[in-house]
């Protein structure tokens, strides 16, 4: 018999905070999970959501382009091994401290967990850095994989079962999850939760907050 303990994950609702560092103690790396549903319309366009980070300093902005961590920022000499996709890139930032998703065009990739991850090293966050916001934002025509003309009337409120959570990278326990409720029938982007320093320690708020113009709102807030 396993004298492991799985401890119960914490469902936040929008607004709520959650204590990292005391909740586990010694905390380092933590995976960032989030998925949806795909499509089920017949013949519908792809949902294609895209997993981002700003980490951003006092002033509300990325101290450098390299603290803008999306699919299109991949640097082609950061292979990270992954069990199953070693193909892959993921993009990482300068101080190495947060490790971007995979991009998954169709929101098929699941391996029954989540459809994108990043990873972030809290130990390696830069000084200047106090707070990481953690995005979804849908991917329209032009730049859509399949360069379909009907993403440009998607919005959240037609993707199902948003959510985000976070898992202790060490023992693999999933420390609290985020399951996005609002329909958002108008925008097209949301900011699900923010990491934020408090003292030495690491806290997590799930924002929920949504906005239209995709993903150039968000790099216009915060660079």
């Amino acid at each position: 018999m396993s004298d492991t303990i799985n401890r119960p994950s914490f469902n936040l609702s929008k607004g709520e905070r959650f204590s990292l560092s005391k909740a586990a103690p010694g905390l380092t790396i933590v995976k960032i999970g989030m998925g949806w549903d795909p499509n089920e319309q017949p013949n519908g366009p792809d949902f294609d959501l895209d997993v981002s980070a700003f980490a951003i300093n006092s002033n509300f902005k990325i101290p450098s382009d390299s603290y803008f961590v999306f699919y299109g920022q991949v640097n082609m000499g950061n292979k990270i091994a992954d069990k199953e996709e070693k193909h892959l890139y993921r993009p990482i930032t300068q101080d190495s401290s947060i490790i971007g998703a995979i991009d998954d065009p169709d929101g098929t990739r699941s391996d029954g967990e989540d459809d994108e991850d990043m990873f972030i090293d809290l130990t390696k966050v830069d000084s200047k850095v106090e707070q990481i916001i953690l995005c979804a934002t849908i991917c329209k025509f032009p730049h859509d994989n399949k360069k379909d003309r009907r993403t440009l009337d998607q919005n959240f409120g037609q993707v199902s079962n948003c959510y985000i959570r976070i898992v202790n990278e060490s023992d693999g326990e999933e420390m609290l999850r985020y399951n996005m409720n609002d329909k958002f029938n108008d925008e097209d982007a949301v900011e699900f939760g923010r990491l934020y320093r408090v003292d030495n320690t690491w806290e997590f708020e799930a924002m929920g907050r949504a906005h239209t113009g995709s993903l150039q709102t968000l790099v216009d807030m915060y660079t």
